[in-house]
């Protein structure tokens, strides 16, 4: 792993003091995370309400540019040339290198209808189920660590072999537990926590970025 990719949990800790007390679980993650992506795998994220938000967000950081220019590379560009060469140009220089990632709340049909036909709080799990192999890795996002959904998705990751990371607040919860690492930001209060977790999502998506996309 490049050094300037670590580096990312530093600057983060330089503008963020109180999440120094993250550092060790900050590091692991980048690590997980990076992992996924040379391994052929993808993020998962999943959580409720703000936290759905904030699931949402992770994807749209990841799954285009970011912070770097991710432009297509040459072999893409002769394989665009090969099947559509009138559009090849327009895709190349609008298109953007993607790192593969998947909201599970993003799947209205099938999270309303697994709902109502099965189990509410098990639809999370289910697309785990349905979409996660061992090379992923799932975010669930809950503030109070203890949202039911997001612990039976986590739950069905470690069931599948995905690496878990629980992105929490300070209160003890079960999510803690059942997660192979858990991010834990120093606050009790519900909007305080979610304005510490943007930082470190937003820092996680910046370091997969920096690994795989700067030269």
């Amino acid at each position: 792993m490049k050094e300037s990719t670590l580096e990312k949990v530093n600057a983060l800790i330089d503008r963020y003091p109180v999440l120094s007390v993250c550092q060790a679980s900050l590091n692991e993650a980048v690590k997980a995370i990076c992992d996924a992506y040379r391994s052929g795998g993808k993020l998962l994220t999943c959580g409720n309400g703000g936290s759905a938000s904030d699931a949402e967000h992770i994807v749209g950081e990841l799954m285009k540019g970011f912070i770097l220019k991710r432009p297509i590379d040459d072999e893409l560009y002769r394989q665009m040339k090969s099947v559509c060469p009138d559009e090849a140009d327009y895709l190349r220089d609008n298109l953007q290198g993607a790192l593969p990632a998947v909201s599970l709340m993003n799947a209205v049909a099938l999270n309303s209808a697994f709902a109502n036909d099965q189990a509410p709080d098990l639809a999370m799990a289910q697309q785990v189920l349905g979409l996660g192999k061992k090379e992923d890795v799932l975010i669930g996002i809950s503030t109070s660590g203890n949202s039911a959904n997001v612990i039976y998705a986590v739950q069905m990751a470690r069931v599948k072999g995905l690496k878990t990371i629980g992105l929490l607040g300070g209160r003890e919860c079960r999510l803690k537990a059942q997660c192979d690492i858990s991010i834990c930001v120093p606050e009790i209060e519900t909007y305080k926590i979610q304005e510490l977790h943007l930082p470190v999502y937003h820092m996680l998506c910046m370091a997969a970025e920096n690994e795989f996309f700067d030269k």
